[in-house]
């Protein structure tokens, strides 16, 4: 895997407004109260521990990640059941679910057509929890 450098240190602040936009009905219009975001400090905890990677592949589609997504995966967080996570099997490098069963580590996938990966392999290590996906829409 190439991680590249990308600089936290730089912001480019843009407007949050303070209102919500409904996905159902319309509401009625409020005050466009806005404040500027950073989204650096919005989207890392912790800097030095935190990479971006671009996504591959369909399996982790039910996950709603997707082929060409841009995720933010941490380092620093302790890994629990059920966490989406990089990982790295053998030297390949992957994102799946990470979950356990007595004593069965296994990397799952969002997506039916793939099985579930049984880890027995002592070339096993997680590079760290996904903490946010960034797709477009369009």
């Amino acid at each position: 895997m190439m991680l590249a450098s990308v600089s936290v240190s730089r912001s480019k602040l843009c407007p949050l407004f303070w209102m919500r936009v409904p996905a159902g009905f319309p509401s009625p219009a409020q005050d466009a109260v806005q404040e500027p975001l950073d989204l650096n400090s919005y989207l890392i905890d912790h800097p030095a521990a935190t990479y971006f990677v671009r996504v591959t592949g369909d399996s982790m589609q039910g996950a709603g990640i997707h082929e060409g997504d841009l995720l933010i995966v941490d380092r620093s967080i302790s890994v629990r059941q059920n966490q989406i996570v990089v990982a790295s099997l053998d030297g390949e490098f992957m994102v799946k679910r990470l979950v356990w069963h007595a004593q069965q580590v296994q990397l799952v996938s969002e997506n039916p057509k793939y099985s579930p990966i049984k880890v027995r392999s002592s070339d096993f290590s997680v590079w760290g929890v996904v903490r946010h996906v960034i797709h477009e829409v369009c």
